[in-house]
């Protein structure tokens, strides 16, 4: 027996040290393997895919997102994360940021290729919205469809167009000279119920879909005309479904949810139910008996958490349209989850603020698009504590309820900008509440670092939201910024945001004028991570 073992032993070492020459000396010419790979997508789920080794290995993932270059000296791609997976493939983001992937190969005895070229994902520079569901011979729609697509950075709204035949010339930027059937211009959101009824005599039309901005300019072009086939005889969809397709993952959402769905057709009035647990009954007509917390909403496809949802665990929603008697149209939606993390007594980080921190942007994307969210461009764990319509004043009413029990080493705080264009609120309001924030922080052994309020662009703010500025709003912006450049701690936002006149918030940054889009998300993030002096480590 204990030559048996001795045997063993030395063929084990044997192996081991002949696996550790292949990797070591190179022998079958990896470390000159670049590693090439593609996104390929079924059913609105990306997949990175690539090439399997011609050795047994293991593979590293590091996603990287590419920076502005507003900030000088800064590196080209910022990492974000790291993953690894057993098999040549791992599942990624069709959110549309600049995210770019770097795949390594790992043996036993560390990495046998060199990182490969950065690979980019395809839907942050699309060119055209890239459908999600296809209706094809052999699964052909009914005729009330749901029409969906990967989102386009900044579109406000979206135009879809019904042809009989393919259009006179793929792409471009209008509707086809021939075969046009209709367009609608009222989609503001990534997907459409058509009504397909009129055309229930066509065995198959076409549809493609272009963005659109504030001034219904296009962004973009038509995606590539779809063959939609039809079945009459098809199951009609009757219920709404949750817009969780172009999720961030492995992001942390803001702790006040935002609930957002793709519409049926017609139907303008919606119930959003939150529950602890599934539903006793998936799809039904009646609320959940153990429902959490519910609201209805009008002419509107999101739903805005009044409450924080700060607790670890998971969390289930759902959506259904109502008639005006509160009845259900067809029956509840398919059930959307979302999970939040248990954190450590104190957290690195936090952002409090209002609507700029919490997300959203271009009028329609609400936070629940991360894409929307400074936090998730920092490459650092940061907790978001934004709530949307916070003036300076609701900010520092609800720091015992939001922030303490976080109790956060750095807390990040811009708020105020509401205040700015609101008649009757003076820049000396502001301060004092801020300075209030301040004195609370720094009470409880939390490091304040205020950020400066960013310049507004009151034209775009009328045509966005049907509201007037006050005609004083820079001047109390410019007040209030130098009362936070007087603090110890402090980032300076303002210079970064301006038109070339100096004078407004750049409409290139903000489409709605308020709050800045993707690219102005992440010049905030990259702006902040330049300061990361300021901030004090974890005791």
């Amino acid at each position: 027996m204990k030559h048996y073992f001795f045997f063993t032993g030395i063929i084990f070492l044997a192996v081991l040290g002949c696996i550790f020459l292949i990797e070591k000396m190179d022998v079958l010419h990896l470390k000159q393997t670049d590693i090439a790979a593609q996104v390929l997508e079924a059913d609105g789920t990306s997949t990175l895919v690539w090439e399997r080794l011609p050795y047994p290995c293991y593979y590293r993932i590091d996603t990287y997102i590419k920076t502005t270059g507003a900030i000088a000296e800064e590196s080209i791609y910022e990492h974000v994360k790291t993953e690894f997976s057993a098999t040549p493939s791992c599942k990624v983001s069709s959110a549309p940021i600049p995210f770019y992937y770097r795949i390594t190969a790992y043996g036993m005895f560390g990495a046998v290729t060199a990182p490969s070229t950065p690979i980019a994902a395809p839907y942050f520079m699309a060119k055209a919205p890239i459908p999600i569901f296809h209706y094809t011979e052999d699964h052909p729609a009914s005729l009330k469809p749901f029409l969906l697509w990967h989102s386009i950075p900044n579109a406000v709204l979206y135009e879809v167009e019904l042809l009989s035949a393919p259009p006179a010339q793929e792409g471009g930027t209008t509707p086809s000279p021939t075969n046009h059937l209709t367009s609608t211009r009222s989609v503001f959101t990534n997907g459409w119920q058509a009504d397909l009824r009129v055309y229930q005599n066509y065995e198959k039309i076409y549809w493609r879909v272009r963005a659109l901005g504030l001034k219904l300019e296009p962004i973009g072009e038509f995606s590539p005309a779809e063959e939609l086939y039809l079945d009459k005889s098809a199951e009609v969809p009757n219920r709404p479904i949750p817009n969780t397709y172009d999720q961030v993952m492995n992001f942390h959402q803001p702790i006040y949810p935002v609930y957002q769905w793709i519409p049926l057709n017609g139907v303008t009035r919606y119930e959003v139910e939150l529950l602890t647990e599934p539903p006793t009954k998936e799809h039904g007509t009646e609320p959940d008996p153990n429902r959490a917390w519910a609201q209805t909403i009008t002419a509107a496809n999101a739903v805005y958490d009044e409450y924080a949802r700060p607790y670890a665990g998971t969390y289930y929603w759902r959506v259904r349209g109502l008639d005006e008697e509160d009845n259900t149209i067809g029956t509840w939606s398919d059930l959307a989850s979302f999970t939040v993390d248990a954190v450590n007594d104190r957290i690195y980080a936090a952002a409090l603020g209002d609507s700029i921190t919490h997300g959203g942007g271009a009028i329609s994307s609400s936070p629940a698009f991360l894409e929307y969210s400074y936090t998730t461009y920092l490459p650092f764990e940061c907790l978001n504590l934004g709530r949307s319509g916070d003036t300076a004043h609701t900010t520092l009413e609800r720091f015992e309820q939001d922030v303490l029990p976080l109790h956060p080493v750095n807390l990040l705080i811009l708020t105020g900008s509401n205040s700015l264009r609101a008649y009757g609120v003076t820049a000396q309001d502001i301060i004092d509440d801020l300075d209030e924030l301040q004195k609370k922080c720094l009470n409880h052994g939390i490091r304040p670092i205020f950020l400066t309020l960013l310049p507004i662009n009151p034209e775009h703010i009328s045509l966005a939201f049907h509201t007037e500025t006050d005609p004083s709003w820079k001047w109390k912006m410019l007040a209030v910024n130098t009362w936070i450049r007087a603090r110890e701690f402090y980032v300076d936002m303002e210079p970064y945001f301006y038109d070339k006149e100096r004078r407004i918030l750049d409409p290139l940054l903000s489409t709605d004028g308020l709050h800045p889009d993707i690219n102005g998300k992440r010049m905030m993030a990259e702006i902040i991570n330049e300061h990361r002096d300021l901030f004090r480590e974890l005791p």
